[in-house]
Order: C-alpha cells, then sequence, then structure tokens
C-alpha cells in the first residue's frame, strides 16, 4: 500500500492469536461498502460528504508550522483546561516563558508544562521532517505528554506491567470499554495497525488527520491521555499537509463532549469531524 507523506508503516508486526475473534462492530445496513469497512477496521464510520474538508486552506509547511507556533500558548491552555486545570491563559503564557506562577498545585503546573513540551516536540517533528504517523511517535508524544497522569506512559496499554484501563465513563449514559490488554497489548497493535492502514488511503489530508483523532481517542490505547495525545498526532498531519493546526476551545467543551458521548456509544464520529473542522483557527 502506498501512503500518503508523513505517514509511516509501523515497522512491527503482529501474528493473530490463535483462538480469539477480532473484535469489530457489525456493518450497519444501507452503508456503502466504503463506510462499512471503515465501521469494522476502524470501530467507527462517518459521513464524508457531510464536512467540508477543504474549509482548512493549504498553504506552505513553514508557514503552517509558523502559525501553530504563534498560537501555541492557546492550544496548550485550551488543552489543559479541557482537563480541568486551574491555570489561565496569561498564567500560561507566563509558565512558558519560564517564569513559575504562584498558587498552584504542582501537578497542574506540571500537566501544563507537559503540554507544552509535547506541542513544541510536534512542531519541531514537523519543522524538521521527522514527523511520520505511526506507534512511534504516538508513543514518544505519549511519554511527554502524560508522564505523570498515565500508568506507565510511553507505550499502549498492556506492553508495560500493568494490565486494565480503557474504560470511559459516560455519566448518565454509562461505560464504555474498549478492546482489553490481558494479552501484552497484541489485540491494541493490531487494531493501531489496521485502523492506520485503512487511514491512510482516505484521499484528503483533513479527513486522514480528524479521523485519526476519532480512532485514537475511541480505542483508547493509553491508560491516559488519549485525547491530548491524539491531538498531537492529528495536527502532525494537518502542519505536514500544509493546513493549520486545530486547537478545541475550552468555552466549547460542552459540544465537544456531546460529540465525544455520540463517537463512543454510537460509533458515528461525523458529528465529531464536523466540529472539530469548524474550530479551526481563523484565516
Amino acid at each position: 500500500m502506498t501512503h500518503p507523506p508523513g505517514w509511516g508503516v509501523d515497522p512491527d508486526r503482529y501474528k493473530k492469536r490463535p483462538g480469539r475473534a477480532r473484535k469489530s462492530a457489525s456493518p450497519q445496513k444501507g452503508l456503502e461498502p466504503s463506510a462499512a469497512q471503515r465501521l469494522a477496521r476502524v470501530g467507527f464510520s462517518w459521513d464524508s460528504a457531510a464536512i467540508d474538508w477543504n474549509l482548512l486552506p493549504t498553504m506552505p509547511v513553514p508557514r503552517a508550522v509558523a502559525r501553530f507556533e504563534g498560537q501555541l500558548a492557546g492550544h496548550v491552555w485550551d488543552a489543559a483546561a479541557l482537563e480541568g486545570n486551574p491555570y489561565t491563559l496569561p498564567e500560561v503564557q507566563t509558565l512558558l516563558d519560564g517564569v513559575t506562577v504562584g498558587g498552584h498545585r504542582l501537578e497542574d503546573e506540571r500537566q501544563v508544562l507537559a503540554l507544552a513540551e509535547s506541542t513544541r516536540t510536534v512542531r519541531d517533528l514537523v519543522r524538521d521532517g521527522g514527523y511520520t504517523v505511526g506507534k512511534e511517535i504516538s508513543d514518544r508524544l505519549h511519554g511527554i505528554v502524560a508522564p505523570h497522569e498515565a500508568i506507565e506512559a510511553g507505550h499502549f496499554r498492556g506492553e508495560g506491567r500493568a494490565r486494565g484501563g480503557g474504560t470511559v465513563n459516560l455519566g448518565e449514559y454509562g461505560v464504555f470499554t474498549a478492546t482489553g490488554c490481558e494479552d501484552s497489548g497484541a489485540a491494541l497493535r493490531t487494531e493501531y495497525r489496521q485502523g492506520t492502514n485503512l487511514l491512510s488511503a482516505l484521499e484528503h489530508p483533513v479527513e486522514r488527520a480528524v479521523a485519526y483523532f476519532c480512532f485514537g481517542t475511541r480505542h483508547q490505547f493509553y491508560f491516559d491521555g488519549n485525547k491530548r495525545t491524539s491531538r498531537l498526532m492529528m495536527n502532525g498531519q494537518l502542519m505536514m499537509a500544509g493546513r493549520d493546526a486545530i486547537s478545541i476551545p475550552y468555552l466549547r467543551r460542552l459540544e465537544f463532549n456531546e460529540h465525544l458521548i455520540t463517537l463512543y456509544l454510537d460509533a458515528d464520529a461525523t458529528a465529531l469531524m464536523k466540529f472539530i473542522v469548524d474550530c479551526r483557527p481563523a484565516p
């Protein structure tokens, strides 16, 4: 399979474990074959025609990186605020300038600094041509963004000593449970390889990037920090394609959470994808 620029093939190869059926949703009646394949291979579907992927204008990659750098504090603040971090945007800007801010817990400061470091890492990878879509980069970013929160940050659930995880509390809607990791993460690695192979075949780079965010978020590859890691991976892809990186505004968190619930419960990413594109920065 030919992969688009910035997409790398995972070097690890995994065989299906004997006696273990691959967990996937059944194709829904009336879906076009491509949509049915998405549902089976990535665990959710979406209506591509319902979203205008060209709303993000094309620009030279260095310009996309420069615009991202100029908005870096806002990206960090939005991501931190969505996690419940009490830092204000001016306080985040002060902290990124190397000046400590009093009155906050050490855990909150560490989270902001980790978000800043991981965001700068994506910027540097794209700027230097070292960004690719694959488990290696995802693990690296996760190890930076969630070392103080996730169990054994930097690798998929089950690849270390810990087991479990993969659950998302949906409040009144119950609990979403992703694939287990009792097999040392083998099933998760297979899901990742199959999913990224399918996503790499999507024609539009914005669709590939936004679909990746939904993919990483729903599959819960890590114990914590899945949305943050998936957002970083999405933005790396967008900038590599000469598009603006996207931040999910904290002020739109209720919309965001509602669309996430639809992704988890209904395996339908259309509304979430449309929302993410609508969060694009102004020209």
